[in-house]
């Protein structure tokens, strides 16, 4: 099948920008300042994949050596960023999922889109403001594993870097104490308490309160228990709430010390009775090691 190289009038500064380092940078930078730039910034992200793409599929192919030239060399390198340019930006593509992520790691708002996707891609060099709003609670709950870890990562990056907890510590203790969201615990009228940690509403609490049935292990023997639980405004709320309890209290200082092993860190978390599950251990050093491979 024959392939047509566009003339030069074609090629205009956006193509160009493919290949052009410096001006992509750029529009990382300025992605978060519309949507037409970020949608802009997804596109030229997608045409560096689809040239790495066609780059791979080139040197797969075996070649004859009768017409290998650098001359020739540098036309079907020109010829791929072309087909990169092309092949970027169609309705439905990576593009589209690569703008929404860009969107949500920028702060702002969903971008529609003309189909679904489930893709999660983090862009090369582009770090999350540390502005970036807390999660509302007009925004629905996360449900899933993934899609929990990614609705909630960019505000455990923001509590790690306060806190000093890693961030997947802090998410893979979240989803097991939620179920990755799906048993969230709830406020009166069904509402979303934004407890991700299960803390209980003691003595010293003057917060909001949800009280609800839960689980505790008496004797080693599960029994379910009317319990009061800490509610918040947000997830961050909760996030923020959980790195205080653990920095500030005496009992978890053994926990503190254990940031570099996700297996220590549960062990100490059980001895020091976060929970009374004879299990809680293993069971979340085992979420924490899923949060790191959804993040992954």
């Amino acid at each position: 099948m024959a392939l047509s190289l566009p003339s030069s009038s074609s090629f205009d500064t956006s193509n160009a920008l493919a290949a052009d380092a410096r001006s992509l940078d750029r529009l990382k930078f300025s992605a978060g300042d519309s949507p037409q730039a970020t949608r802009e910034a997804a596109k030229q992200f997608e045409s560096l994949f689809m040239r790495e793409m066609i780059k791979s599929m080139r040197e797969a192919t075996m070649k004859s050596g009768l017409l290998d030239s650098a001359q020739g060399d540098l036309s079907t390198d020109l010829l791929d960023q072309q087909l990169s340019v092309q092949m970027s930006g169609q309705p439905g593509g990576l593009s589209e999922a690569i703008a929404r992520q860009l969107s949500m790691l920028m702060g702002g708002g969903a971008l529609q889109s003309s189909s679904p996707s489930t893709l999660s891609l983090a862009a090369p060099g582009l770090r999350t403001p540390t502005t970036a709003p807390a999660v509302s609670a007009s925004e629905p709950a996360p449900k899933g594993r993934d899609d929990f870890v990614q609705h909630l990562s960019a505000t455990a990056e923001r509590v790690a870097q306060d806190s000093g907890i890693p961030a997947s510590f802090m998410l893979g203790q979240a989803g097991h104490e939620t179920g990755w969201g799906k048993s969230e615990i709830k406020n009166a009228d069904g509402s979303s308490s934004f407890n991700l940690f299960g803390i209980k509403a003691s003595k010293g609490w003057t917060g909001k309160v949800a009280e609800v049935t839960t689980t505790e292990y008496i004797d080693g023997t599960p029994r379910k228990v009317v319990a009061k639980f800490r509610a918040y405004d947000s997830y961050e709320d909760s996030f923020r709430d959980y790195a205080r309890l653990i920095n500030n209290s005496p009992r978890y200082e053994k926990a503190r010390a254990q940031t570099d092993s996700a297996t220590a860190y549960a062990a100490a978390l059980q001895k020091a009775g976060y929970a009374t599950d004879p299990q809680y251990a293993r069971k979340l050093s085992g979420a924490i090691q899923s949060a790191l491979r959804a993040m992954a």
